[in-house]
């Protein structure tokens, strides 16, 4: 099973909230996390011990150009960042490097599955 990683601590009390339900990724994921894909939600740092939250589908797959993001994308990432270029920065400190507008991101939508 697949895992969709994430790192930030502000990442983490929107998941567990269920304020999160998509993310943005940087290049094409398509092959990857494919639409219908069953994944793990999980959280922590890059090269440490993560922590499962939740099993979760892969509901929708969008490949764009990072200045296509709608506002509908930014509020399901992070309902905090109001702007394309408040994300672009957020990623540069995230991916460690330079991104621009006509990079490529993958949107994922995701929700929760539910055992009973």
């Amino acid at each position: 099973m697949f895992a969709l990683n994430f790192q930030s601590p502000n990442h983490e009390k929107l998941l567990i909230s269920r304020q999160k339900n998509c993310t943005i990724r940087l290049g094409d994921m398509r092959s990857t996390y494919p639409e219908n894909s069953v994944v793990w939600v999980t959280v922590g740092e890059k090269f440490k011990t993560k922590r499962k939250l939740y099993p979760s589908m892969i509901d929708r797959v969008l490949i764009k150009k990072f200045s296509d993001l709608t506002t509908h994308d930014l509020d399901h990432q992070n309902p905090e960042i109001k702007s394309v270029e408040e994300l672009l920065v957020f990623f540069e400190k995230i991916y460690q490097k330079s991104i621009h507008s006509d990079d490529t991101v993958t949107v994922i939508y995701f929700s929760e599955i539910i055992e009973k």
